[in-house]
């Protein structure tokens, strides 16, 4: 896709759609927050969620008691949705709106979550530089979890190209 602006698709998507009428929308992370659960992490664990935007998962993290939660976003307006519907709460969230492709990481995490992002980096050059910021990014002892598409999945998604480059991720992470 030509000339194809991701952060201009984003903020229309958010700017125009509600909630609740998106594929991805989710209000009970289940599998997310099993996750966290089952790795037993520490209340005071770093959190992010890449392409987190406007999801219920900080919510819950929240809800759940965790102290240092970061929420990445491409979309402003995903980040504005989200803070509106935590109100006070979401003063307790580091809110960073950036491309995560473009993601210069201050801190590393202990635990790394994407079920919203990486599906959407097609060309081999955006999956290496997502898995080096991830590597550098995350502490000798933290988590990756990301959720993707099965190479029999859509080939779309909001509609827009998702990554098809399946053989790069078995080199890169084998």
């Amino acid at each position: 896709m030509e000339n194809f602006n991701r952060k201009n698709h984003w903020e229309n998507i958010y700017d125009t759609k509600p909630l609740e009428t998106v594929s991805w929308y989710q209000p009970n992370p289940e599998i997310s927050i099993d996750f966290i659960q089952q790795f037993n992490l520490s209340k005071t664990a770093k959190i992010i969620d890449i392409g987190g935007g406007d999801s219920f998962f900080v919510d819950h993290l929240l809800d759940l008691g965790f102290e240092n939660i970061s929420v990445l976003d491409i979309s402003q307006s995903a980040i504005d949705r989200a803070k509106e519907r935590l109100g006070i709460k979401a003063e307790k969230v580091n809110w960073l709106v950036v491309d995560i492709v473009n993601f210069q990481p201050l801190e590393q995490y202990d635990f790394w979550h994407d079920r919203a992002a990486f599906h959407f980096l097609t060309s081999e050059n955006e999956v290496k530089n997502y898995i080096e910021t991830a590597a550098k990014s995350i502490s000798s002892n933290g988590i990756l979890a990301i959720g993707t598409f099965s190479e029999q999945g859509p080939t779309k998604c909001s509609g827009i190209e998702i990554n098809s480059i399946q053989k790069v991720h078995y080199q890169i992470f084998s």
